[in-house]
């Protein structure tokens, strides 16, 4: 006997069931729905802010719906989790650096840069970090 899976992260036992996978598909829609709802709402800058950070987590949450189907196993979403965090926090640092070098070549040569580079700034660290011990779980997850 052989276990067939009929797409990656599915099996033929195990996985989520077809309820689970319909509350988080609508769990992840909602989300959205709420982010933007906070962006446009009239009452609070407070509410407002938070709406955007929202927005930037629901779009990175949208990118699990296509697993939302019964027989997605729990170790395939987090996988999945992990690839989305890591181009997220890859492509932050990327555009840190690329905010920087614009700072130096184009508006540097008017206006002297009195701050700290961006290499020396303690979130970049942070995020660096972040980014390479993501890549670690992502190999030791894949290599299981």
């Amino acid at each position: 006997m052989s276990e067939q899976a009929s797409a990656p992260g599915e099996r033929a036992t195990g996985g989520i069931g077809s309820a689970t996978a319909q509350r988080l598909e609508w769990s992840i829609i909602a989300l959205g729905i709420l982010a933007l709802a906070l962006i446009f709402q009239p009452f609070s800058l407070t509410l407002f802010g938070v709406g955007c950070a929202l927005v930037i987590f629901a779009g990175l949450v949208n990118n699990l719906l296509p697993l939302c189907q019964a027989g997605t196993t729990p170790r395939f979403f987090l996988v999945t989790i992990v690839i989305v965090a890591l181009a997220f926090f890859v492509i932050m640092l990327i555009s840190i650096a690329a905010a920087y070098l614009y700072g130096v070549f184009f508006v540097h040569a008017t206006v002297p840069d009195t701050s700290e580079p961006f290499f020396r700034q303690p979130f970049v660290w942070a995020v660096a970090a972040l980014t390479v011990a993501l890549a670690a779980l992502l190999t030791a997850l894949l290599k299981r």
